[in-house]
C-alpha cells in the first residue's frame, strides 16, 4: 500500500497512480493535513519535509520513503533510519539546463540591455558568443550532465568538478577532482552541486580569488553553496562580471539586500526547474521505482543519508 503525503492535490496524485500502476483505490491512502496515519502502508510518497510531520507518518511498517523533491537538504535523515530513501533526482534536469543556457546566452548577447524602444539611437555594439567559451560545472550529476550536453552543442569546452571517481558519461567533458583545478578556467561557472554540510560556502572568498577575471557565475543549486558577501566583493572588484542567481540564502532575501540592487546581479525566484514536463517526470520517476520495488529490484535515486544527497 502507498501512503500519499503531499501538501496539495493528493487525490489527483492517487488517481494518476491508479491509472499508471493499475492500482485499486484500496491500495492507496491519501493523507490530509490533520491525518498522520498511513494505515499499514509500506511505501510513503512524500512532499513533506517538516521533521514533526515525518516522525508522525513514518511508521515501522513503512519500508520505502520516496521524496518528491530533487534536493533533500533539510530532510530529517535520522527519521528514516533503516528505511529505503529515494528522491526525484533528475526530474528537472532538462528544465534547469535550458535555464542555464538561456542565462549564458543572455550574458553573451547582452539581453535585455540591447533592446531598444525607439527613443534611443541605433548603434553598433559588441556581443559575445558561446562557441569557443569554456563552461565550468561545480557538480556533475543529472543537472550538470544535461547542461553539458547542451553546451557541447554550442561548441563550448566543458570542464566539471566531481568529487567521486565515477567516469564521465560524456567523453568530451574533462573531469577534475579538485575545485581549484576548475575555477580558474571557465568563462561561465555553473554551481550545480547538492547542498550538504560539506558544500556550504563551497564558493568562498578564496575560490573567487582564483577565478578567471570576467567570469559569469550561475547558481541553480542552493544559495548556501555561495558565500554571498564574498560574491559581492568579487562583483565589485570585477573578478565576477555577472551573477545569475536562481537561488539565494535565505529565500527570499531580506528586504533591501544589496544583491537585489547590484547592477551585475540577476535574481530569479527559484524557478529554473519550471517546465511542462517537470511534474510529469517527477511522477514517472516514482512510478518507475515502484515497479522496481514490486519486483524486488534495486531502486533508482537512492539517497545516501550520511552524505546528505
Amino acid at each position: 500500500m502507498i501512503a500519499i503525503d503531499v501538501e496539495a492535490r493528493g487525490d489527483l496524485v492517487a488517481a494518476r497512480l491508479q491509472r499508471s500502476l493499475g492500482l485499486e483505490p484500496t491500495d492507496l491512502v491519501v493523507l490530509s493535513e490533520s491525518d498522520t496515519d498511513p494505515r499499514g502502508a509500506d511505501v510513503l510518497l512524500s512532499g513533506q519535509t517538516e521533521r514533526e510531520r515525518l516522525v508522525s507518518v513514518i511508521t515501522p511498517e513503512i519500508r520505502w520513503v520516496h521524496v518528491l523533491q530533487t534536493g533533500v537538504d533539510g530532510f530529517a535523515f535520522d527519521v528514516v533510519t533503516d528505511k529505503i530513501l529515494t528522491c526525484s533526482r533528475g526530474a528537472s534536469s532538462v528544465a534547469i539546463s535550458e535555464f542555464v543556457l538561456a542565462s549564458m546566452l543572455s550574458f553573451e548577447k547582452r539581453i535585455p540591455e540591447i533592446w531598444i524602444d525607439g527613443a534611443g539611437e541605433w548603434a553598433d555594439t559588441h556581443l559575445g558568443q558561446l562557441s569557443g567559451r569554456t563552461l565550468g560545472l561545480v557538480g556533475f550529476g543529472a543537472i550538470g550532465i544535461a547542461t553539458a550536453k547542451r553546451a557541447l552543442a554550442f561548441d563550448m569546452s566543458v570542464v566539471a568538478f566531481r568529487r567521486t571517481d565515477t567516469p564521465s558519461p560524456l567523453p568530451e567533458v574533462t573531469i577534475v577532482s579538485e575545485l581549484n583545478d576548475l575555477v580558474s578556467v571557465p568563462d561561465h561557472l555553473v554551481v550545480a552541486a547538492p547542498a550538504t554540510g560539506d558544500t556550504r560556502h563551497l564558493i568562498d572568498a578564496r575560490t573567487f580569488e582564483s577565478m578567471k577575471t570576467g567570469v559569469h557565475l550561475v547558481n541553480i543549486s542552493r544559495g548556501a553553496l555561495v558565500d554571498q558577501d564574498a560574491l559581492l566583493d568579487a562583483l565589485d572588484d570585477g573578478r565576477v562580471a555577472m551573477a545569475t542567481l536562481d537561488v539565494t540564502d535565505p529565500e527570499p532575501l531580506t528586504e533591501g539586500h544589496r544583491l537585489y540592487s547590484h547592477p551585475r546581479v540577476r535574481i530569479s525566484p527559484h524557478v529554473s526547474w519550471s517546465a511542462p514536463e517537470t511534474p510529469r517526470r517527477t511522477m514517472e520517476l516514482f512510478e518507475e521505482n515502484f515497479r522496481l520495488y514490486v519486483s524486488q529490484q534495486p531502486l533508482n535515486g537512492i539517497v545516501d543519508a550520511i552524505a546528505g544527497y
